[in-house]
């Protein structure tokens, strides 16, 4: 039996954090992940989809200004983006696996299961640790539905060779519509199928009504009220069945892809056997990110059933929390700052803070600014089809309390909007601030 100080299921960015901290005080760190090194932001989602974007984004641009500057759009080369986004990836977990030997954490690369409240077995091996963290992060839902293993990843969305000339995604949400934009971008025939009334249902829906706009101006296609309930293969193409309210549908593509929603990794890890309380929505955990049931355990990011965003930053920082309370002793409350939070589509939608529903259940004085921005300058000068805002506002205290917005760079904006609600900058003083123009956040102080 091999024994640690502290041991950690998944090497995403929370539990690279608490595995390099604890490391760093003395204390003896083994980690595993069944999954190459680096986690789900680092391999397969935000950063090789970011990189992936940007030619899309290069894209979109000459194509808004054609005929004001630009003569010709240029193509996408999809071999040329993957082997670009493959430049990114393929260095990643070889770089962090030699941190953690110059460290001297143990690295290993198996499943793991629990065998008691503070053993494991990884692989071959039966691990006893005195502090075991469960930072396994999320995982795609399983299609229970007839022919429901037909449908890819995100994942395989991310390393396809070659694009396929019709895809359908099941869901309405992040995933779906940043990949279908992708796609249709690139020359695809897209269909998103979406079982909920509203897609992107945490998001303000009169942003998203924008949102819902500029995918179906790309050609996309959006079924709403529509469940998926069978995928079946025909030949070189996939069949799929949506019911709605009114009638059963069938629609065609070469690929289907599952992007129903990602629930925690933790459900193959045997927690009964370690008396560790989970819901649905994780690991149920205390204000010290430690088990409610099993005082051994802690647990953060997309695995821990918190207050937390499923966001890269926000599992960093639920990492130096557990790693601060594993040195320490539970001494550190895990405290959330503002959550920004974006869908990189184009045009981008971001959000922070309350939006116009939340905010109203507060039972606070409320004012409420919503607004298309078409005719501002900035929105001119990009020749963008779609610039709108909401920002809501305590009317007593003069502070802001949320903001949604749709449009150019709101990736870049809605990062001020974050830092003036967490410092609770009155809404005066942010309306006198000089900002650099022509400027995106030029246009902070109309919105409000």
């Amino acid at each position: 039996m091999k024994e640690y100080d502290v041991f950690i299921i998944g090497s995403g960015m929370s539990g690279m954090t608490i595995a390099n901290k604890c490391a760093s005080k003395g204390l003896t760190v083994g980690i595993t992940d069944e999954l190459p090194y680096g986690g789900t932001c680092a391999l397969r989602g935000c950063d090789p989809k970011k990189v992936i974007l940007g030619a899309t984004e290069v894209r979109e641009f000459a194509k808004r200004l054609k005929s004001s500057g630009i003569d010709t759009i240029p193509k996408v080369n999809w071999k040329d983006i993957m082997s670009f986004k493959q430049s990114f990836v393929k260095a990643m977990p070889p770089k962090i696996e030699k941190g953690y030997e110059k460290k001297g954490i143990d690295t290993f690369h198996h499943t793991a299961k629990f065998l008691t409240e503070n053993t494991l077995r990884v692989g071959n091996d039966e691990i006893k640790a005195n502090k075991i963290v469960i930072a396994a992060g999320a995982k795609p839902r399983v299609l229970e539905f007839e022919g429901g293993h037909f449908a890819k990843s995100s994942t395989d969305f991310l390393n396809l060779e070659e694009l396929p000339k019709s895809l359908l995604f099941i869901g309405g949400g992040y995933i779906a519509f940043e990949f279908a934009q992708i796609a249709a971008r690139c020359g695809a025939e897209v269909t998103i199928v979406h079982r909920g009334r509203n897609p992107l249902k945490n998001f303000d829906q009169d942003i998203v009504t924008h949102l819902v706009s500029a995918t179906k101006k790309l050609g996309i296609k959006i079924f709403l009220k529509t469940e998926v309930e069978a995928i079946e293969k025909i030949g070189n193409k996939y069949r799929v069945k949506g019911k709605s309210e009114e009638k059963t549908e069938y629609f065609e593509a070469e690929t289907v892809f599952n992007s129903a929603g990602r629930p925690p990794a933790i459900f193959d890890l045997d927690l009964e056997k370690a008396n560790i309380a989970y819901s649905k929505n994780g690991v149920s955990v205390n204000e010290y990110l430690q088990s409610t049931s099993n005082q051994n355990i802690y647990a953060a990011g997309d695995a821990a059933d918190s207050e937390g965003l499923p966001l890269t930053p926000v599992a960093v920082l639920e990492g130096h929390t557990v790693a601060s309370n594993i040195i320490k002793g539970n001494s550190k409350e895990i405290s959330y700052p503002p959550m920004p939070t974006v869908v990189f589509t184009l045009p981008t939608m971001a959000s922070v803070g309350y939006n116009e529903s939340k905010a109203k259940e507060l039972n606070r004085n409320i004012q409420v600014n919503y607004k298309e921005a078409l005719d501002w300058f900035n929105a001119k000068r990009l020749k963008v089809e779609e610039y709108a805002f909401k920002t809501v506002i305590d009317e007593d205290t003069q502070t802001i309390l949320g903001a949604q917005l749709i449009g150019p760079h709101t990736e870049e904006t809605i990062n001020l909007f974050a830092m003036a609600i967490h410092t609770k900058m009155k809404v005066n003083d942010l309306k006198k601030m000089i900002f650099s123009y022509p400027t995106m956040a030029s246009d902070i102080p109309h919105m409000l």
